[in-house]
């Protein structure tokens, strides 16, 4: 996978990405490993210890990256109007505005 770290959002989407590809490969590694245990060989404890701890340390960098990704993604949309809130109030003003014109422009 490439990573582009073009502007925020882009950058963070890409981490978000790639950290979720480890998460996978550290969720088939302790599979892997687990198997293995059953099967008996415990000589694969100490693999198993370390894919739990690549999981868990993965799994945090997954969440901190969605949170991250969601708070641009919120950042971008709030950027639309003022402040983000839609003005319900100055959109019917500038409705009846328009209508007015169109009543006194077409006589009816």
């Amino acid at each position: 996978m490439t990573v582009r770290f073009t502007d925020d959002a882009t950058a963070a989407e890409d981490v978000l990405a790639v950290t979720e590809g480890l998460y996978r490969d550290a969720a088939m590694d302790l599979y892997r490993t687990i198997t293995a245990v059953r099967a008996g060989e415990f000589s694969e404890i100490k693999t198993a210890q370390s894919a739990i701890r690549d999981l868990r340390a993965t799994a945090l960098h997954v969440l901190d990256e969605r949170n991250k990704v969601d708070k641009l993604r919120k950042q971008i949309a709030g950027q639309v109007g003022a402040g983000g809130a839609l003005d319900f109030d100055g959109a019917r003003t500038e409705i009846g505005r328009r209508l007015a014109c169109l009543r006194d422009a077409g006589g009816g």
